[in-house]
This record gives structure tokens, sequence and C-alpha cells, in this order.
């Protein structure tokens, strides 16, 4: 299984531009606003890329992400146009807005951290008092990021976006508005699955044609955070941890084994069993997520098989 994986590319594509290389994404950019990305099968954590990937994983997300592209398409287009390989999701190119638009149901994760800290106001926005960790908000609140080129990314107000300018008012106002719309459908989809989009982020930019589009993933386990409907109010009245859908089981590993990301650790060996079992959790969260049963794709040979597809998808065009 540990051979079994994608962990780099290297597409020589007619018509490439450039190419970026994310921690989990690599995205080649072509001529007449093309874009090509590759859900490769690298798993980062604590903003660190971990030395060995998880079969299946980088399928998994691309799947998602276009299921509830097209979910949400009346919503809001999005950049996506063709799933030309398993792991291959391609589409228009655009310019992207420098913030991510990062919603909260529930006082989860960050939040939850701030408010244990005594902090009640998180990115402008008041938390009220009297809340204990996985609580759900009245209304939920829009946290957004600014997106960091190396690093992390930083907290920022609504009101210090549009006084520096990196987004002005009036496309903020709407990217605020298709979030919100985004995260209702979301909590939607979520609910007939029994489950609970606690918080998640989306990405924006604007096409050549001056439209705003839906770019990047949409609620996948990677940018998202699920719990399970059943027992929620229990575990909540009895002050237990909730039951989580995300890679959040990946974080609380590491953590045991004594790394967090900072300097001086070392990362922890990944035995075969321990991506085994990775790689299972990913598909039971695409089961769980989507409603469907997960096809493994061939393996056998992953970087043959996507040059193949790709190459057949774009001589098809021609």
């Amino acid at each position: 299984m540990m051979n079994k994986t994608i962990m780099q590319t290297d597409l020589h594509l007619k018509d490439l531009q450039s190419k970026y290389i994310g921690k989990v994404r690599e995205v080649y950019l072509l001529k007449n606003n093309l874009l090509l990305m590759v859900s490769t099968d690298r798993l980062s954590a604590f903003d660190v890329v971990l030395p060995k990937g998880i079969p299946y994983k980088g399928q998994i997300l691309n799947q998602i992400a276009a299921q509830m592209m097209e979910a949400t398409s009346d919503i809001v287009p999005n950049w996506l146009e063709a799933i030309p390989d398993p792991n291959i999701a391609l589409g228009k190119s655009c310019i992207p807005f420098k913030v991510e638009m990062v919603i909260r149901g529930y006082l989860s994760g960050h939040a939850s951290r701030i408010y244990k800290l005594g902090g009640r106001t998180l990115c402008g926005v008041s938390m009220p008092d009297g809340m204990k960790e996985n609580d759900r908000f009245e209304t939920p609140i829009i946290t957004p990021a600014t997106k960091a080129k190396e690093g992390h990314d930083e907290d920022i107000s609504r009101e210090e976006i549009i006084k520096q300018g990196i987004v002005r008012e009036s496309d903020y106002v709407q990217l605020e508005k298709f979030t919100r719309e985004l995260f209702q459908r979301g909590t939607e989809i979520a609910k007939k699955q029994g489950l609970i989009l606690v918080d998640t982020k989306y990405e924006f930019g604007r096409t050549a044609d001056g439209k705003i589009i839906l770019i990047d993933e949409i609620h996948t386990p990677d940018s998202s955070r699920f719990f399970y409907e059943d027992g929620y109010s229990k575990r909540q009245e009895e002050g237990l941890p909730q039951k989580q859908l995300s890679k959040e089981f990946v974080r609380q590993w590491l953590i045991s084994e004594g790394f967090q990301g900072l300097d001086g650790q070392q990362l922890p060996e990944m035995k075969e069993e321990r991506i085994q079992s990775i790689s299972e959790r990913y598909i039971e969260l695409y089961e769980k997520i989507t409603g469907k049963k997960f096809i493994k794709a061939d393996l056998s040979d992953i970087e043959n098989r996507i040059k193949s597809n790709v190459f057949g998808y774009f001589n098809q065009k021609t």
C-alpha cells in the first residue's frame, strides 16, 4: 500500500505557463485561463507535510469537492469544468481574493481556544459569554483569515480587510453573502447524512471577465469539521468531547507522539499499519459525507494512469 500513492507529478503539458506546488496539491496554469489541479496523496498537519502518502486520499478529497461544487453551483458559479482523472480537477483560472472566508456555526477549534483564554472577540466578531466548547452559535459567525504565502494564515476583521484594501467593500459584502448561503447548503447536505457541519472555509476568485467564482475545495474533511448529529446534545450536556468527522484524528495521533510542528520536534515513524488505518478512515469519511460507496481507483501505476487520462482528455478536446 505504501508504494501505491501519488506524492508528486511532472506533467509536461502543452501550453503550460507555470506550476505551483502546495502542501498537498499541485496546480498547473495553462493558456486560455485554464487551471489543472492535482490532489496528491500527501498528508499535512500542523503545516508540515508528512513523509509518506496515504492511498486514495487525493482521490477522496478531489471527488468530495467535485460533488459539493456541483451541489452548490446554483448559489455561486465555480471554477470546476471537468474531472479527467480521480485525482485531477480542471477548470477556470482566476485571480484569487487574498482572504479565506472561514465560517463557524459552533464554538470549536480555533474559536474555542481563543474563548478558553478569555477572548470574547474573534476577527472583530463578538462571542457571547456563558458558552461551552462545541456549543452552537445562535447565528454562524464569519471569521476571515488572510492567505499567507508561507506559514500560518492570520485572523483579520472585516473592517481591516476593507480598510487595507485587501478586498473592496462591495466585493466583500458579496463574499459574505455567498459564504452564508454555501454554509446553509452545506449544513442541509450534512444533516441528510446525520452530520453537523461545524465550521469550514470558502475561497473565491475573480475571472478574466469579472465574475466572482468559488475556487479550491469545499466541504472536505481537510477544509471542514463535522460532528455526528446522533448524540451531540447528550455529549454537550455531559461535557464530553464530540465525535468528529475530520482529519483531527491525524492531529491527535501526532500530539500523542509528541509532535505539534514545533521546532526541535521529531515526526513519528509512519508504519504501514498506521498508513493503512488513515487510508481506511479517509474512505469512511468519504462514504459518510457523500452517502455514496467509495470506488477505489487503480493504484497499480498511478503516475501513468494520470498522464493517460489527462492527455487523453486534452486530445479529445482538440
